[in-house]
């Protein structure tokens, strides 16, 4: 079923109009491209904001009703208030039957739970590229590409000119190019308390380690002579001292 919405032309221009229709509920928006001129339209801000929320919007046909006339277009722009569930902008680009789009459509990973990599060795699968460029008619295109993951083996990628493309579509890619779009890797075993503590000690060079002197545990271990050394006398009362 294809994604509709309804929009009329705008008269009022500039930041000030622009203001007051995000006021009253509307969000200013710009149609273009094809032999027409652009024109600029405003939108109901709720109907647009739902459909903002669905993956299909940003990649599909949308059917734009504008005053009464039906027309093809694709969402090229959606600006968004920083903080607030606000749309604040939109643009709009007019497609025709018998021409070729060029569109950025998400990826599905599907099957990873039954690859070697994850089924039999327990790895992590990586989506290195979540969205692709492709080109096609606007008939061909598609709400996503599919990645399927179940043959992926543990220290390999898949690469994008290994996906099942819909008839019709074609990625776009520069000459030679052939990026990776998943792959899958063991994950890294986290180090114990006592593997971290030797790792520590094993870095601090020897000539750093602090000298540790020992403390004679009580008063008459302190009073002991040292090996080798006799003891000293205690020295004699002179006449006329009191004991």
């Amino acid at each position: 079923m294809p994604i509709e919405l309804s929009a009329t032309k705008r008269a009022a221009q500039g930041t000030g109009a622009s203001r007051r229709l995000r006021h009253a509920g509307k969000v200013p928006g710009i149609l273009y491209g094809g032999a027409e001129p652009p024109l600029t339209i405003e939108l109901e801000h709720n109907a647009l904001f739902l459909q903002a929320r669905r993956e299909a919007f940003h990649a599909s046909i949308i059917v734009l009703d504008l005053d009464g006339r039906k027309q093809q277009v694709l969402l090229r722009a959606i600006n968004m208030h920083p903080w607030k569930a606000q749309v604040q902008h939109v643009d709009f680009q007019r497609v025709h039957a018998d021409k070729k789009i060029h569109m950025r459509v998400p990826l599905h990973f599907v099957h990873a739970e039954v690859s070697p990599a994850v089924k039999e060795a327990g790895a992590v699968i990586n989506h290195v590229l979540n969205s692709l460029d492709i080109t096609c008619l606007p008939a061909d295109l598609p709400g996503f590409i599919e990645v399927d993951l179940s043959k992926i083996t543990v220290g390999h990628s898949i690469h994008v000119k290994e996906l099942a493309f819909p008839n019709g579509v074609t990625p776009v890619l520069h000459r030679g190019e052939n990026p990776v779009v998943a792959s899958a890797s063991l994950p890294k075993a986290v180090p114990t308390e006592e593997e971290e503590a030797a790792a520590a000690a094993e870095a601090i060079p020897a000539s750093q380690v602090p000298a540790v002197k020992q403390v004679p545990e009580t008063a008459e271990a302190a009073a002991a002579p040292a090996k080798g050394e006799k003891a000293e006398k205690p020295a004699k009362a002179e006449k006329g001292d009191k004991k």
